[in-house]
């Protein structure tokens, strides 16, 4: 098996803090974070908090479909966000990841046409990427573990229940 870049949950608090305090010391104050989800979901919530920015929206999006597969590109997924609810705000557009980049760059393209100002911010970015994030934690080009996302789903236990 090919080496992994593993976060565990204590090293996503240091990564997120550090993230946070990126953007903070740029002087971006965004009106908005926008999370890509699904991995962008649990980084978005924690910067808005890090952040105060009380205004957090979503976008889904699909492009990965395993382990180093992908759909020949990525797709919005509904319910849609109404893009016009964009107007005129500072936007900060957050994924776990910019892998290839290309879902990054689909909803910071996405955002920008009607945002007065769009940021984006990952935890981890690859040298492969074909957009630079604002914002990036960390740099690797190993496949990524992620707290949330490293444990199989969770199912019904046929006739088991806890007490």
């Amino acid at each position: 098996m090919s080496q992994r870049e593993v976060l565990t949950w204590e090293g996503y608090g240091v990564a997120v803090r550090a993230l946070a305090q990126s953007v903070a010391d740029s002087g971006f104050v965004p009106d908005v974070v926008l999370g890509i989800a699904r991995g962008g979901l649990i980084p978005a919530g924690s910067l808005a908090y890090a952040l105060d920015c009380k205004n957090l929206f979503t976008m889904n999006v699909e492009f990965y479909t395993g382990v180093g597969t992908t759909l020949p590109a990525p797709q919005l997924l509904p319910p849609f966000l109404d893009l016009e609810e964009l107007r005129d705000v500072s936007v900060l557009v957050v994924d776990d990841v910019a892998d290839s980049g290309r879902t990054l760059e689909l909803v910071v393209n996405a955002c920008r046409d009607h945002a007065a100002e769009v940021h984006s911010a990952v935890i981890y970015e690859k040298p492969r990427s074909v957009i630079a994030p604002d914002y990036a934690w960390k740099l690797t080009d190993l496949w990524i573990h992620f707290p949330w996302s490293s444990e199989p789903p969770v199912t019904p236990r046929s006739g088991v229940l806890d007490a």
